[in-house]
C-alpha cells in the first residue's frame, strides 16, 4: 500500500473540506491510503503525526492563503520540520500542495511558491495538478481548474461564505483529482 499524508492547517474550515476532497481522490486510487493530519490552532502536531509524515510515500500540504502566503501555523510545523530536513526524512519522498483563499487570486501562487521551496528544501519530487484550465468562454464556475492552477490544486471560497458554501463544487473535485493523481505517481515513483 501507499501511504499518502494530507497535512494541513484550516482556520475556518474552508481549507479542510479541500483537504478532505484530496483525500477522497487518494482512496480513488486503488493500493493507496491517505491520512488527515491536521495542524492545530497553534502550528502544532503531535509526535504521532510527525510519525506518520515520517512513515508516508507522499506528502501533500495544504494551508489557506492569508495576507499574501502560508498561514502562520503552517509556517510554524514548516519551521519546526527543520528536524526532519537536517536528517534527510523526507527525501524522494512524493509531494504536492492546495490552499484556499477568498478571492480568485489572493496571491495563491506565492502560497503555492513557498510549498515547492518547502518541498524542494526537504530534497523531495513535486507533482502538479495535470489538469487543464477551464478557461473558455463556456467555462462555468464548478468546472474542474476553473481557478487554474498547475502547481497545486487551488480553491476560492468567498470571505462571507461558511465551510458549508465553500469551496465550489468544482474546487472540490479539483482537489479530489488532484489527490488521485498525487497517489498514482507515487505508487509509480514507488515500485
Amino acid at each position: 500500500m501507499t501511504k499518502v499524508a494530507i497535512v494541513y492547517h484550516s482556520g475556518y474550515g474552508h481549507t479542510k473540506n479541500q483537504a478532505e476532497a484530496v483525500h477522497a481522490g487518494v482512496l480513488r486510487a486503488q493500493g493507496a491510503t491517505p491520512e488527515l493530519i491536521a495542524i492545530d490552532a497553534e502550528g502544532n502536531l503531535s509526535d504521532a503525526a510527525w510519525a506518520s509524515l515520517e512513515a508516508a510515500d507522499a506528502i501533500i500540504f495544504g494551508t489557506p492563503t492569508y495576507m499574501g502566503t502560508v498561514s502562520w501555523q503552517f509556517k510554524k510545523f514548516a519551521d519546526t520540520s527543520s528536524k526532519q530536513w537536517f536528517g534527510q526524512k523526507w527525501r524522494d519522498k512524493i509531494a504536492a500542495g492546495f490552499t484556499n483563499s477568498a478571492t480568485m487570486n489572493g496571491d495563491k501562487g506565492t502560497t503555492m511558491s513557498y510549498l515547492i521551496t518547502f518541498a524542494m528544501q526537504h530534497s523531495m519530487v513535486w507533482v502538479g495538478t495535470g489538469l487543464m484550465p477551464a478557461n473558455s468562454k463556456a467555462a462555468q464556475r464548478n468546472d474542474v481548474n476553473f481557478v487554474g492552477g498547475f502547481s497545486g490544486a487551488l480553491a476560492q471560497s468567498p470571505s462571507d461564505s461558511s465551510p458549508q458554501e465553500g469551496p465550489a463544487a468544482g474546487d472540490l473535485e479539483t482537489a479530489s483529482q488532484f489527490g488521485q493523481r498525487v497517489a498514482e505517481t507515487a505508487q509509480k515513483f514507488n515500485k
